[in-house]
């Protein structure tokens, strides 16, 4: 007689409570209503003249550069979507309800039908080899118990929405798409190809090149752009930040028509970074082949990178030091980015050729690779030391 098979039963992951994504693009609570949305129109007018078509495509990527309105606008999305009292006014715009309570829901990112799946929350997971990585990818098992498994129940409000349950991946370009991991990209293709009646599943991608090919056929594109100078600045009033005129004007050259990046340089103190790294930098370009190296500039960059690490983990416990020290640097190269660029745009205003400060922004990028193959911080930042030096010996020497 044969033995019958022992059927096993893998624990469900425990509820998650409500996930911030990263800071650049994630604003509390969330913004339920197109109408406060800055600097979109185009992308929001595709997204309302789906709705307004009855026929919502199940697939969507937003993508863009970092900190200009994707995730808020597919949380906007998400609320009308799944809005039972979203209807067409006197204008043909659709619009819910505001007092409703699935805008109340959604604003507070706690309405049961809406996922939003980042990369933190492998820190959820009931696996302890998940909850132990580095939160630099978005592993196949967040993806399997935050969307593929949930998908396919049926939902927890049935309503005549337009929708009846909306996916979110946030940052989706960090869905590993490596020889090993291939299947947390390719896992999503069955559910894009057969996905279940009024389900909708929103892609945010700051590098769009990173998803596979196949993914991006399944999925309706829909681009957004950087904010013009006076959108920024109904951004600002707005945003109502708690900063002086010279950080403000700071950091509104560093975001570049991103208030995603304005906030977190608010939020992070950016400004200062620069005010301490900046005359550093300088004369490490500008010191000529015997005195170009500057002993103080590489911990300095070390320190502002680790105490901002440290600073997020305190405030989280279960953030990735590693992930948080690896965006730290990013930080800091966008940062160090901004004052030599400032020093070409000034260059070429005078109609030189800034080809050093070119070199030392190439260079820059290299940082950014040290930390991804686990090149620790203090040494990287020397390093980053060691190239600015480097350019400004090699631009004195050739004068």
């Amino acid at each position: 007689m044969a033995k019958k098979k022992k059927t096993t039963t893998r624990k469900k992951s425990r509820p998650v409570p409500d996930v911030e994504g990263p800071p650049v693009d994630a604003i509390d609570p969330a913004i339920v209503d197109f109408d406060q949305i800055i600097g979109q129109d185009q992308a929001i007018d595709v997204l309302r003249a789906s709705v307004a078509s009855g026929r919502v495509h199940h697939a969507w990527v937003f993508v863009g550069p970092p900190g200009v309105g994707k995730r808020t606008t597919a949380e906007a999305f998400a609320a009308l979507l799944l809005d039972p009292t979203a209807s067409p006014g006197l204008d043909g715009v659709w619009r819910a309800a505001p007092e409703s309570p699935t805008q109340g829901m959604v604003a507070r990112r706690t309405h049961p039908d809406l996922h939003i799946i980042t990369k933190e929350l492998a820190s959820y997971s009931d696996d302890p080899a998940v909850r132990a990585r580095k939160q630099l990818t978005i592993p196949k098992e967040v993806l399997r118990d935050h969307l593929l498994e949930p998908i396919a129940r049926a939902a927890t409000i049935r309503t005549e929405a337009r929708a009846q349950k909306v996916f979110i991946i946030d940052e989706a370009e960090r869905m590993d798409r490596s020889i090993s991991n291939a299947p947390t990209q390719n896992s999503l293709l069955k559910t894009l190809e057969e996905p279940p009646d009024g389900s909708v599943i929103i892609l945010i991608a700051n590098r769009e090149q990173a998803l596979l090919p196949t993914i991006r056929s399944r999925c309706q594109r829909v681009t957004f752009r950087r904010l013009m100078p006076k959108e920024m600045s109904t951004w600002f009033v707005r945003a109502d930040l708690e900063v002086s005129a010279k950080e403000r004007a700071w950091i509104e050259q560093y975001a570049s028509g991103s208030p995603g990046l304005a906030q977190l340089a608010a939020r992070t103190g950016l400004a200062s970074w620069a005010d301490r790294l900046e005359p550093l930098i300088d004369r490490a370009l500008l010191g000529g082949r015997s005195g170009a190296y500057q002993p103080d500039l590489g911990p300095a960059m070390a320190e502002l990178v680790n105490d901002w690490a440290d600073a997020q983990v305190k405030a989280n416990a279960r953030a990735s030091k590693e992930a948080l020290t690896q965006a730290g640097v990013g930080l800091l190269v966008e940062v160090i980015g901004e004052h030599l660029r400032s020093g070409v745009r000034a260059q070429a205003e005078c109609g030189q050729v800034a080809e050093p400060l070119l070199i030392a922004i190439d260079h820059l990028a290299q940082a950014e690779r040290y930390v991804a193959a686990n090149v620790g911080l203090p040494m990287v930042a020397e390093l980053m030391a060691g190239d600015l030096a480097a350019v400004g010996a090699g631009r004195s020497s050739g004068e």
